[in-house]
């Protein structure tokens, strides 16, 4: 065992940190946070990490300013805490969406490394693809596949939410199942959740991701990791905020609360009232259908009362009363099985329906690259780029 006696020390033996393999460097960050230590000048300048990952592509400085037009505000799509998105065309010809970090909200380099080095090997069709990021000049920029959903104003039909719910559980199901090791994402929300052209729910953002408990020599694992509590105030686990226990039911119960979301059109948390409370409250009076979005048209009412029992059963304040995230999966395609032949269509994961969006006075569903940053314990720099409502 190595024992650093100081600080100083310790930056006495890291002359070779910036010269390190990037994923030897992230897990010697992970290590110095964990003693609660700041890398010494000038190793955290994050506008010097040099990193080198397989399959994503480091953009000069000058390509982003040539792609953005010199950051013009013609091409700004939206801006969130983290900073201004643009629309951008590479020179390839590719059209892409660049998040720019604005000055004095840089992500921290752990961050910033984190969703480099999770979307570099994660590849299933409702995870955001990242194309490639910038670090030169000061600057922090991520650059993601364009997500071109926001231009039309119709309502999203039942079928269509149901869609946008199961490639979304589909996603996440990939993360703590398939992933290698799994991963817990700790910041599900509506605007976590992207729609590309053809209507795929896309999930994004994993700065704030945790990677999986490691088995030990035994081949067993804890169902946790303890952490400091992060997280968006309205879809975090209470559970998680209790115990600082981090779940794949974590996950779970985020994800229902965006279900709920679907169902309503109301955000997590309106006029000082919960909406997981509400809906609870509504569901067990009897009185379902008074919460229920009247921009949703008609609806399979037994459809929509499962859809809502599945939601409500997520939100459990109890972890172990929560499904998995695979049997989320398996309980929406069963409800899409229920639907007429025409809507069920539409509700499956490969469909390629016309254009909808929701409309709602949910204060969630804006510009679909506009979003406010209401995460707990995180720097705004995670912010993402677009957002599930308009």
């Amino acid at each position: 065992m190595i024992i650093f006696t100081s600080q100083n020390s310790i930056g006495a033996k890291f002359f070779e940190f910036r010269q390190c393999s990037h994923l030897g460097r992230f897990l010697m960050l992970k290590f110095l946070d964990l003693l609660n230590f700041t890398v010494p000048e000038p190793y955290n300048e994050v506008s010097k990490i040099s990193i080198k990952i397989d399959g994503v592509k480091q953009f000069a400085y000058k390509e982003m300013v040539l792609a953005t037009n010199n950051f013009d505000s013609s091409s700004q799509v939206g801006q969130g805490g983290y900073g201004k998105v643009y629309k951008s065309i590479l020179a390839d010809g590719n059209i892409v969406a660049i998040k720019r970090a604005q000055v004095g909200s840089l992500q921290g380099e752990k961050e910033f490394l984190t969703e480099i080095e999770l979307l570099s090997r994660l590849h299933h069709r409702n995870l955001v693809s990242l194309i490639g990021y910038c670090d030169e000049e000061g600057e922090q920029m991520l650059v993601y596949e364009f997500m071109s959903n926001g231009k039309h104003k119709e309502p999203l039909s039942f079928a269509m939410r149901l869609r946008t719910a199961l490639g979304s559980a589909k996603g996440i199901v990939y993360l703590h199942t398939e992933a290698n090791p799994p991963i817990f994402h700790r910041d599900i929300k509506a605007t976590n959740i992207l729609l590309d052209s053809g209507f795929t729910a896309k999930v994004a953002d994993f700065g704030l991701s945790r990677l999986a408990p490691i088995p030990d020599l035994e081949g067993t694992a804890p169902a946790y990791v303890s952490t400091v509590v992060k997280g968006t105030p309205g879809y975090l686990d209470p559970d998680y905020f209790l115990t600082h226990k981090l779940t794949d039911k974590s996950d779970v119960y985020s994800l229902g609360v965006v279900f709920l979301e679907l169902l309503t059109g109301m955000p997590p948390i309106v006029h000082g009232k919960n909406l997981v409370k509400e809906v609870n409250i509504a569901y067990c009076s009897g009185m379902m259908l008074s919460v229920i979005d009247q921009h949703m048209g008609p609806h399979p009412s037994e459809c929509v009362e499962k859809f809502m029992t599945l939601a409500l059963k997520c939100c459990e304040e109890e972890t172990s009363a929560r499904p998995s995230m695979a049997e989320v999966v398996r309980e929406l395609e069963n409800i899409r099985l229920l639907m007429p032949e025409p809507e069920a269509k539409l509700a499956e994961s490969s469909a390629s329906p016309s254009g909808y969006v929701i409309s709602s006075p949910s204060s969630a569903m804006k510009n679909p690259y506009t979003s406010n940053d209401d995460s707990l314990g995180r720097d705004p720099g995670s912010e993402v780029i677009s957002t599930l409502f308009t």
